[in-house]
């Protein structure tokens, strides 16, 4: 049961959102997600590093599971997705930041990308809605 403000405020945002907002907030959940693992391995709190990188994962996998076979593209993104959870992996087994920080670098090119997509495509429905 959801009982705090800003968990109905979440499950009211996600609910309401059209799919290139659920897209966006994916990622900015695995960024959110990987720069707290970061901190963990600056402080050497392990546990927050595993959790941490685990939720980051979690949701590189639920982009990969939502991706649309059928486009060509898929199959590139599917690629780059399963190479971000491999170093998220390696970061997390060695506690190393350079692979986190790479994985969290691609996460926020690609979320760049699809907010310039998602404006385009939302300016291309204005203009035929």
């Amino acid at each position: 049961m959801i009982t705090s403000p800003y968990d109905k405020y979440r499950q009211s945002a996600v609910q309401t959102s059209n799919p290139s907002q659920l897209l966006l907030m994916l990622f900015d959940g695995a960024i959110r997600f990987g720069k707290a693992a970061l901190e963990g391995i600056e402080s050497a709190d392990f546990n927050k590093v595993s959790t941490n990188l685990g939720k980051a994962q979690t949701i590189v996998n639920e982009l990969i599971a939502t991706l649309d076979s059928s486009y060509d593209v898929s199959k590139n993104l599917a690629a780059i997705y399963e190479y971000i959870n491999y170093l998220f992996i390696e970061s997390n087994v060695k506690k190393s930041k350079s692979q986190a920080e790479e994985a969290i670098g691609y996460l926020v090119e690609l979320r760049q990308s699809f907010a310039q997509a998602a404006k385009m495509t939302a300016g291309l429905d204005l203009q035929h809605g």
